[in-house]
């Protein structure tokens, strides 16, 4: 393999100045930088990362655990985590927690074993003493989609009380009034915030909650599926079923449509965490929509920032309702879109 000296012999300059050419240092003269980038070329000379990571403590790597790699709002994420990283010059090792807090652990250890720079975690738990251990440490982390309260790093994330505010008078406003919720697991903040934002929807159209209509599940299809069975068990069901992930929203609609009922006129459905797939069911899912991309650079942002020495603040960003036609809109509702 071409080395770096190989380079210097090639452009006739030291090993000093080739590397303070591929580190762009500004005291090399115009001629020296030409031959050297010439040399570089005609040899295919590539540095080698793992040296230059041992000489600068540093390895332009990221490390990204997220909740749930079949989650297509996880999937989504990662990719934007992906590219803004990429664009910044870093390289991005992605570990799948799979919602169970044990795993997540797990691949904090390998990519902290690994050396990555920094740290980008959407938890599968509201408690964790690695988490906690690590931001004592001092490691560059950031939060992302969901949070631990009382573990003091940089948080991303949206909001979504003031959309479920808004899908709550939508409902209303339909003629909705028994209205039911899939809620995420309780041990996650995201789980939590969704289901009191629901709750205070109701309350401000005077309508309750009863504890047969909130369900409790587990961001994934199973759960979504198992208390839909039991919402159409009840002597009097839901008119309309909220999930509070898309995976859930997709084991209700199974559920639904293996009892042989319709969606929406024997029941209604909404989700939280839109994906380009409920735009091609029957109908068309009304869902509440996050900032995806937006979330998974600013993450990306903020972590790079602690890296390189810079003190980011946390973010939120609003999520927002897409109205569609799965909880009995009319056909012509000219609110609907992607």
């Amino acid at each position: 393999m071409t080395s770096i000296k190989d380079v210097a012999a090639q452009a006739g300059v030291s090993v000093a100045t080739v590397s303070r050419v591929l580190n762009s240092h500004p005291s090399v003269s115009p001629d020296a930088r030409t031959r050297v980038l010439a040399a570089v070329d005609a040899l295919g000379y590539r540095p080698n990362a793992v040296a230059r990571s041992l000489r600068t403590d540093q390895t332009r790597t990221l490390g990204l655990v997220i909740s749930d790699v079949l989650n297509p709002y996880f999937t989504e994420l990662a990719r934007f985590v992906e590219e803004e990283a990429r664009a910044l010059g870093y390289s991005v090792i992605i570990g799948n927690a799979d919602e169970r807090p044990e795993l997540q652990d797990h691949h904090v250890r390998t990519l902290l074993d690994r050396r990555i720079d920094g740290l980008l975690v959407s938890p599968a738990d509201g408690d964790s003493p690695l988490m906690s251990d690590v931001a004592r440490a001092g490691t560059p982390m950031v939060f992302v989609d969901r949070w631990m309260p009382g573990v003091d790093v940089p948080v991303v994330r949206a909001d979504g009380r003031l959309a479920i505010r808004d899908l709550v008078t939508h409902l209303h406003a339909l003629g909705r009034r028994r209205l039911a919720i899939i809620a995420g697991p309780a041990a996650t903040t995201t789980g939590n915030e969704r289901v009191e934002a629901f709750r205070e929807a109701l309350r401000a159209h005077a309508l309750a909650l009863p504890d047969a209509y909130i369900g409790q599940g587990d961001f994934q299809a199973d759960s979504g599926r198992r208390v839909t069975e039991r919402f159409l068990a009840l002597p009097e069901p839901p008119e309309v079923v909220f999930a509070a992930d898309n995976l859930m929203a997709l084991g209700a609609l199974d559920a639904i449509r293996a009892a042989g009922l319709r969606v929406p006129q024997d029941i209604g459905l909404a989700a939280f965490d839109d994906i380009p797939w409920f735009v091609h069911t029957d109908p068309p899912i009304t869902a509440i929509a996050q900032p995806t991309g937006e979330l998974g650079r600013a993450a990306v942002r903020a972590l790079v920032d602690i890296v390189e020495g810079r003190s980011p603040q946390s973010v939120t960003l609003p999520a927002r309702l897409v109205v569609r036609r799965s909880c009995g809109e009319p056909t012509s509702d000219r609110r609907s879109n992607r």
